[in-house]
Order: C-alpha cells, then structure tokens, then sequence
C-alpha cells in the first residue's frame, strides 16, 4: 500500500498495526524507576519514587515480565528496577 498522506513521506510505504513505542522522559535527577510491591497480596506496581522525598508516583500495574519490560523501553529504562515494600 502506498501511501502520500499528512505525516508520511511522499511515497513511503505504510505498514498496519505496527505499534511504536515512544520514549517518555522523566525527571532523571529527583526520582528514579522502582517497583512497589505488596507483601501481603504480591502485587507489583511500576512508577517512580521520589529520591528527596521518598514519595511514589503510580505509572502501571504489573503482572508479568513482560509488562515490566514495556515499561522499561516506554521510559529508556536500562538494567534492573529496585523494589520497595
């Protein structure tokens, strides 16, 4: 399928339901990428603690691997994610 429309190059070819995934930036200097986890129950929600206050801010729900690794390329997070309780 070719395609000219608003957004595309001139005659570039434009591929179906590929999904990208944008990086969202965040503020690297006051809050770092953890995972909160429930003792009780095991749930596991991602977000960000804030590193001078020590407050959390929800971004998802976690409940496989492969959710934690989307959240991780959503935000160009590299290496392991520390967990709070």
């Amino acid at each position: 399928m070719i395609c000219s429309g608003i957004g595309t190059k001139r005659g570039a070819v434009v591929g179906l339901f590929i999904k990208k995934t944008e990086k969202i930036a965040y503020d690297v200097e006051n809050q770092k990428p953890v995972l909160r986890c429930s003792i009780c129950t095991g749930e596991q929600v991602a977000g960000f603690q804030n590193v001078h206050t020590g407050g959390f801010e929800e971004v998802m729900l976690v409940r496989n691997a492969t959710e934690i690794e989307t959240f991780k390329k959503r935000y160009g997070i590299v290496g392991e994610l520390t967990k709070i309780y």
